[in-house]
């Protein structure tokens, strides 16, 4: 008895969409990161790149369950003294690119190394409803329907 290995030829990647309107976003992110690191199908191999690429659409109307919105907040640094930067949720998810806060939730859900960043680039993530990769006849990747946990009313 041999353990299968799979070869980067043998991978069958398959393009999925994902609404993420009213969508829990940790939730949501989970089963992305799943999906883009191949771990839901049989032939899963860790070394190879084994998912699926991934569109999400309506990015901006992403929920988060609590007070996460006002009170978890994004620092980074400019590189200057003094010079700390902060922004919480709300203010992401009200500014020109709300679609960043789900690229950095499945971002921190995938190794970082070299093939962490192959997988990164089959996310496709935009803020509105439209798409422009149509041409793939991406299938529907129903996450609400998954679990009752995984959507929020308004």
């Amino acid at each position: 008895m041999k353990t299968y290995s799979a070869k980067p030829k043998d991978v069958d990647k398959k393009w999925f969409v994902v609404d993420a309107e009213g969508l829990i976003l940790g939730r949501m992110a989970s089963i992305i990161a799943l999906r883009l690191r191949g771990k839901h199908k049989p032939m899963y191999t860790p070394h190879i790149d084994c998912g699926d690429n991934i569109i999400v659409v309506n990015a901006e109307k992403v929920r988060l369950t609590g007070r996460k919105v006002t009170d978890r907040i994004y620092h980074w640094h400019t590189g200057y003294p003094g010079g700390i930067k902060k922004r919480s949720v709300e203010q992401v998810l009200e500014g020109k690119h709300p679609e960043r806060i789900v690229i950095k939730a499945v971002e921190r859900m995938i190794s970082r190394n070299p093939l962490g960043r192959q997988q990164m680039r089959k996310l496709h993530v935009y803020a509105g409803p439209d798409h422009p990769h149509v041409a793939q006849t991406p299938e529907v990747l129903d996450v609400a329907a998954m679990n009752p946990k995984n959507k929020r009313g308004a």
